[in-house]
């Protein structure tokens, strides 16, 4: 684990040498939020209402974004990020190595927005058909766990097939390349590689895991800050209602931003599950069963309580 985070520190260092250019004085009320290449906080940011909620406050916010949910994890972990979002893998990763975080709000599940990828001219054509084969993928992240439920579907454990672990770019250009054999991928680069390679799916999500987001905030800047959590969260519902009916519109507002034709983002936006919700008792449930399946298969160094970073929690 101390490996993995030590890979990704230096994406944190980066993200904390960037915020510490801010006066001193500005970052007393400063926001630090981690945002990815595409999900509900990036509409936020592109929308320009948070600040609008949090001027009154007298907070400011610095942006920065991150290639995937370890590596903005890793950035809160090491004190450069006050809030940001991932799927459900990477804060059970986080927590394991001793990160100080709080899940904060989630959204609706959206299985159909992540999947396992192989070439369109391969000859796999089954999960089953992947043992002894490369597969690559971010390590720590939502779809980790999804290879792992679909690998035990028909059988078969990570064990058994040789992981490759990469963020999203490496990943599609090794996948392009051939020198993988498969690649677990999430929206948009799922919807993004599909759309540019052919690349066929061999599963998604469906029945194999929920593929919630997670909101998650630094749980000593939380205790200090709530009135700004909280507008961060009302901001976050408000986009999320305005998102849920205007799909096609997320896609062309983000697409020049984010650097992929509206067309794909749009196939991205349809496959995304809206409207925030509170942390609750079974959604925590969940999570406690991801972390114990990750345990159990030595992925992580030690067993965690997930109801320690829940809201309320005394830990």
């Amino acid at each position: 684990m101390k490996r993995m985070f030590g890979m990704l520190a230096g994406a944190a260092a980066l993200a904390g040498l960037a915020l510490s250019s801010l006066p001193a004085a500005a970052a007393d009320k400063v926001v630090r939020i981690g945002y990815q290449k595409y999900g509900t906080l990036i509409i936020l940011k592109e929308q320009g209402l948070l600040e609008k909620k949090l001027a009154p406050l007298g907070y400011s916010i610095a942006w920065t974004e991150f290639p995937g949910g370890p590596q903005l994890l890793e950035a809160l972990n090491v004190g450069a990020l006050d809030f940001g979002t991932t799927g459900e893998a990477p804060p059970i990763f986080a927590q394991a190595a001793g990160a100080p975080l709080l899940y904060v709000g989630y959204e609706p599940p959206s299985p159909k927005g992540e999947a396992i990828l192989v070439p369109k001219d391969s000859p796999i054509r089954s999960v089953a058909q992947l043992k002894g084969r490369k597969v690559a993928l971010n390590k720590g992240s939502n779809v980790h766990y999804l290879l792992v439920k679909a690998l035990e579907k028909e059988g078969l454990s990570v064990t058994d097939i040789e992981p490759v672990y990469l963020p999203p770019a490496d990943a599609r250009a090794a996948f392009e390349r051939g020198a993988v054999d498969a690649w677990a991928i999430w929206d948009p680069f799922y919807a993004s590689a599909s759309a540019a390679t052919g690349a066929r799916t061999l599963t998604d999500g469906t029945g194999l895991v929920k593929n919630h987001q997670f909101f998650l905030a630094a749980k000593p800047y939380a205790a200090a800050n709530q009135p700004a959590i909280d507008a961060v969260l009302a901001g976050l519902r408000e986009v999320d209602e305005w998102a849920a009916q205007n799909v096609k519109a997320v896609a062309e507002q983000l697409g020049p931003k984010v650097g992929l034709p509206v067309s794909v983002l749009e196939v991205a936006a349809a496959r995304q599950g809206y409207g925030l919700r509170p942390i609750d008792a079974e959604v925590i449930a969940e999570q406690q069963r991801i972390a114990d399946t990750f345990f159990a298969l030595k992925l992580i160094p030690k067993k965690i309580d997930v109801s320690a970073a829940a809201p309320g929690s005394k830990s």
